[in-house]
Protein backbone atom coordinates (compact mmCIF):
# COMPACT_ATOMS: atom_id res chain seq x y z
CA UNK A 1 0.00 0.00 0.00
CA UNK A 2 0.79 3.27 -1.28
CA UNK A 3 1.32 6.19 1.55
CA UNK A 4 2.79 9.21 1.65
CA UNK A 5 1.60 12.00 4.77
CA UNK A 6 -1.28 12.83 5.81
CA UNK A 7 -2.29 16.23 8.20
CA UNK A 8 -4.52 15.30 10.87
CA UNK A 9 -4.91 18.88 12.88
CA UNK A 10 -2.54 18.55 15.53
CA UNK A 11 -0.17 15.98 14.11
CA UNK A 12 0.79 14.43 10.51
CA UNK A 13 1.38 11.25 9.99
CA UNK A 14 4.15 10.51 7.92
CA UNK A 15 5.71 6.65 7.25
CA UNK A 16 8.36 5.38 9.73
CA UNK A 17 11.98 6.75 8.69
CA UNK A 18 15.25 6.55 9.97
CA UNK A 19 15.47 9.68 12.00
CA UNK A 20 12.36 8.68 14.05
CA UNK A 21 14.51 5.43 15.55
CA UNK A 22 15.88 7.20 18.60
CA UNK A 23 16.74 6.43 22.03
CA UNK A 24 13.51 7.99 22.99
CA UNK A 25 11.29 5.63 20.57
CA UNK A 26 12.94 2.41 22.09
CA UNK A 27 12.42 3.80 26.04
CA UNK A 28 8.59 3.76 24.83
CA UNK A 29 8.50 0.53 24.30
CA UNK A 30 10.35 -0.26 27.33
CA UNK A 31 7.93 1.88 29.89
CA UNK A 32 5.90 -0.08 31.42
CA UNK A 33 2.93 2.55 31.40
CA UNK A 34 3.54 2.87 27.61
CA UNK A 35 3.32 -1.00 26.94
CA UNK A 36 0.72 -1.72 29.30
CA UNK A 37 -2.27 -2.78 27.42
CA UNK A 38 0.59 -3.99 24.56
CA UNK A 39 2.09 -7.30 23.96
CA UNK A 40 5.32 -5.19 23.60
CA UNK A 41 5.07 -5.50 27.45
CA UNK A 42 6.69 -8.83 27.20
CA UNK A 43 9.59 -8.10 25.31
CA UNK A 44 12.86 -5.80 25.79
CA UNK A 45 13.60 -3.48 22.89
CA UNK A 46 16.77 -1.22 21.56
CA UNK A 47 17.20 0.31 18.47
CA UNK A 48 19.23 -2.81 16.58
CA UNK A 49 15.04 -4.65 17.75
CA UNK A 50 13.62 -1.06 16.71
CA UNK A 51 15.47 -1.39 13.42
CA UNK A 52 14.93 -4.75 12.49
CA UNK A 53 10.51 -4.02 13.57
CA UNK A 54 10.59 -1.25 10.75
CA UNK A 55 12.90 -3.05 8.22
CA UNK A 56 10.24 -5.76 8.18
CA UNK A 57 7.60 -3.32 6.51
CA UNK A 58 9.74 -2.78 3.68
CA UNK A 59 8.82 -4.22 0.05
CA UNK A 60 5.21 -5.17 1.62
CA UNK A 61 1.89 -3.53 2.06
CA UNK A 62 1.79 -3.53 5.52
CA UNK A 63 2.62 0.19 7.19
CA UNK A 64 4.62 1.30 9.48
CA UNK A 65 4.13 5.23 10.31
CA UNK A 66 5.29 7.56 12.59
CA UNK A 67 3.37 10.16 14.32
CA UNK A 68 5.05 13.52 14.44
CA UNK A 69 3.61 16.37 16.27
CA UNK A 70 2.93 20.31 14.91
CA UNK A 71 5.11 21.31 18.50
CA UNK A 72 8.17 21.56 16.94
CA UNK A 73 9.30 20.58 20.69
CA UNK A 74 7.55 17.61 20.72
CA UNK A 75 8.04 15.84 17.16
CA UNK A 76 8.12 12.70 17.26
CA UNK A 77 5.13 11.11 19.70
CA UNK A 78 4.47 7.99 18.36
CA UNK A 79 3.81 4.98 15.82
CA UNK A 80 0.40 3.79 13.87
CA UNK A 81 0.66 0.09 12.22
CA UNK A 82 -1.52 -0.85 9.89
CA UNK A 83 -1.67 -4.66 8.67
CA UNK A 84 -2.92 -4.94 5.12
CA UNK A 85 -5.40 -7.93 4.55
CA UNK A 86 -5.46 -6.70 0.52
CA UNK A 87 -7.32 -10.20 -0.72
CA UNK A 88 -10.31 -9.23 1.71
CA UNK A 89 -9.58 -5.20 1.45
CA UNK A 90 -9.08 -4.65 4.79
CA UNK A 91 -6.76 -3.01 7.32
CA UNK A 92 -6.14 -3.82 11.07
CA UNK A 93 -4.83 -0.23 12.60
CA UNK A 94 -2.66 -0.29 16.04
CA UNK A 95 -1.54 3.17 17.78
CA UNK A 96 1.13 4.15 20.25
CA UNK A 97 1.59 7.45 21.82
CA UNK A 98 4.67 7.12 23.85
CA UNK A 99 5.56 10.69 24.61
CA UNK A 100 4.15 10.93 27.46
CA UNK A 101 4.25 15.40 27.17
CA UNK A 102 2.02 14.09 24.02
CA UNK A 103 -0.87 12.15 26.29
CA UNK A 104 -4.14 13.94 26.59
CA UNK A 105 -3.34 16.81 24.17
CA UNK A 106 -5.66 15.00 21.15
CA UNK A 107 -2.92 13.61 19.07
CA UNK A 108 -3.48 10.05 19.29
CA UNK A 109 -7.11 10.72 18.61
CA UNK A 110 -6.26 13.02 15.61
CA UNK A 111 -3.93 10.31 14.23
CA UNK A 112 -6.43 8.00 14.46
CA UNK A 113 -9.28 9.55 13.06
CA UNK A 114 -7.43 10.32 10.22
CA UNK A 115 -6.02 7.18 9.34
CA UNK A 116 -9.09 5.18 9.75
CA UNK A 117 -11.01 7.51 7.12
CA UNK A 118 -7.91 7.41 4.89
CA UNK A 119 -8.06 3.76 4.67
CA UNK A 120 -11.73 3.84 4.01
CA UNK A 121 -11.34 6.52 1.25
CA UNK A 122 -8.31 7.37 -0.12
CA UNK A 123 -6.37 3.83 0.71
CA UNK A 124 -9.19 2.11 -0.36
CA UNK A 125 -10.02 -0.26 2.15
CA UNK A 126 -13.36 -1.26 2.74
CA UNK A 127 -13.58 -2.21 6.80
CA UNK A 128 -10.69 -1.23 9.19
CA UNK A 129 -10.52 -3.12 12.58
CA UNK A 130 -8.74 -2.84 15.71
CA UNK A 131 -8.22 -4.72 19.10
CA UNK A 132 -7.71 -3.88 22.72
CA UNK A 133 -7.50 -5.21 26.11
CA UNK A 134 -11.18 -4.06 28.32
CA UNK A 135 -9.22 -2.00 30.65
CA UNK A 136 -7.50 0.06 27.98
CA UNK A 137 -10.00 2.78 28.67
CA UNK A 138 -8.58 5.25 26.08
CA UNK A 139 -8.57 2.92 22.96
CA UNK A 140 -11.64 2.19 24.19
CA UNK A 141 -12.56 6.04 23.74
CA UNK A 142 -10.66 6.33 20.24
CA UNK A 143 -12.57 3.46 18.58
CA UNK A 144 -15.58 5.53 19.75
CA UNK A 145 -14.71 8.79 18.62
CA UNK A 146 -13.40 6.86 14.83
CA UNK A 147 -17.44 5.80 14.59
CA UNK A 148 -16.12 1.91 14.81
CA UNK A 149 -18.32 -0.31 16.11
CA UNK A 150 -17.58 -3.12 19.16
CA UNK A 151 -18.31 -6.39 17.13
CA UNK A 152 -16.94 -9.13 19.51
CA UNK A 153 -14.77 -9.62 22.64
CA UNK A 154 -12.79 -12.65 23.05
CA UNK A 155 -12.93 -13.58 27.17
CA UNK A 156 -10.06 -14.25 28.92
CA UNK A 157 -7.39 -13.53 26.19
CA UNK A 158 -4.88 -12.07 27.99
CA UNK A 159 -3.07 -11.49 31.77
CA UNK A 160 -2.63 -8.50 33.26
CA UNK A 161 -0.60 -8.63 36.24
CA UNK A 162 -2.50 -12.05 36.68
CA UNK A 163 -5.57 -10.78 35.94
CA UNK A 164 -7.58 -12.33 32.96
CA UNK A 165 -8.74 -9.48 30.30
CA UNK A 166 -11.29 -9.96 27.73
CA UNK A 167 -10.35 -8.59 24.06
CA UNK A 168 -12.44 -5.82 22.57
CA UNK A 169 -13.02 -6.19 18.97
CA UNK A 170 -14.54 -3.44 16.70
CA UNK A 171 -14.98 -2.45 13.11
CA UNK A 172 -15.76 0.46 10.68
CA UNK A 173 -17.04 -0.58 7.15
CA UNK A 174 -16.34 2.26 3.95
CA UNK A 175 -20.34 1.42 3.57
CA UNK A 176 -23.16 -0.48 4.65
CA UNK A 177 -23.24 -3.88 4.64
CA UNK A 178 -24.06 -6.17 1.48
CA UNK A 179 -26.00 -9.37 1.40
CA UNK A 180 -23.83 -12.46 1.75
CA UNK A 181 -24.67 -13.83 4.83
CA UNK A 182 -27.28 -16.47 5.99
CA UNK A 183 -30.41 -15.87 3.99
CA UNK A 184 -33.50 -13.71 5.92
CA UNK A 185 -36.44 -15.89 7.18
CA UNK A 186 -39.21 -16.66 5.00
Amino acid sequence: MNFENLDCGPCRIVPFAERHLTARYAGWLNDPDVVRYSEQRHHRHDLVSCAAYAASFAGGNDLFLAIEARDRALGHVGNLSVAVDAANVSADVSVMIGEPAARGAGLGSAAWCGIVDWLLGPGGMRRVTAGTMAANAPMLALIRRSAMTVDAVRPRAFLIDGVEMDLVLATRFAEPARSGGPEEDR
